[in-house]
């Protein structure tokens, strides 16, 4: 299923009336015609773009008599934030083992930088 579904969530939200739409269903349901108030675009172009939401399991509308409301599918919805959630998780332990890697050549550099001071300083006509 996942590997089904997140393509077309991605696609479908790639749109950005789409992406607006699943972002004021978030406040709550809505009738289309509801939905529809703030595009400029026919009711029919509304469909379509619900349609496609539908499709990928980001919104659903109960069967029954008009109006009925558009509403958002949490379980899609939590189905992405499993996704980000694992690769934020991966892509964090890499900053942390680079993080590791980058302190301890800090470490290197300043031992470093300690032991060519001495030997600097031992051939420095005013040195020790």
């Amino acid at each position: 299923m996942v590997t089904d579904t997140l393509p077309r969530v991605f696609a479908a939200l790639a749109d950005p009336t789409r992406l607006d739409m699943v972002s004021r269903l978030a406040a709550g349901d809505v009738t289309v015609s509801r939905l529809a108030e703030p595009y400029r675009m026919s009711l029919q172009a509304v469909y379509k773009h619900l349609r496609v939401l539908e499709e990928a399991g980001l919104v659903s509308r109960p069967p029954g008599p008009q109006p009925r409301p558009v509403r958002l599918e949490v379980r899609t919805l939590d189905l992405l934030d499993t996704w980000i959630e694992r690769h934020r998780r991966r892509v964090e332990e890499r900053y942390r083992r680079l993080d590791a890697v980058l302190a301890e050549m800090e470490g290197d550099d300043r031992a470093g930088d300690d032991h060519r001071s001495r030997s600097e300083g031992a051939d420095h006509p005013d040195g020790p």
